[in-house]
């Protein structure tokens, strides 16, 4: 019993978060976001392109990021990206975002998309990634 508790206490004591955010190996996320270069970047000097920057995705207002021209359907979707939000959208833009100009086929795979998410979920809105 203690040693469980013993091995409980740093989960305790980070709020949590270590269950949510074990999921995914963000190296093969990297891997995973070839997929999503063509139109996007992250990272220090990301820049918008065919898509927005993606620094910070996680927990942003969709079709907010500054200096990109973003449809209709994305600006009024009223979605903010959450892990669920993105895991969602990225099966199927079209579906979940009705007039997006987001041309992607979807990824289906979870354990791609558990990766990609840990992989995105490294950089904060500056492009900075977290050590």
């Amino acid at each position: 019993m203690r040693a469980c508790l013993a091995a409980l206490l740093p989960i305790c004591a980070s709020g949590g978060l270590a269950f949510a955010q074990a999921a995914g190996d963000p190296d093969a996320g990297s891997r995973i976001f070839t997929k999503c270069r063509a139109c996007h970047q992250i990272g220090e000097g990301a820049q918008n392109a065919v898509g927005p920057v993606l620094n910070g995705i996680v927990g942003r207002p969709a079709g907010t990021y500054p200096g990109y021209s973003y449809s209709a359907a994305n600006k009024g979707s009223g979605i903010t990206w959450d892990e669920a939000a993105i895991r969602d959208y990225l099966h199927d833009p079209k579906l979940r975002v009705p007039g997006t100009k987001m041309v992607f086929a979807g990824i289906r795979s979870e354990r791609e998309l558990d990766n990609l998410l840990a992989f995105l979920r490294q950089f904060d809105p500056a492009g900075r990634k977290a050590p």
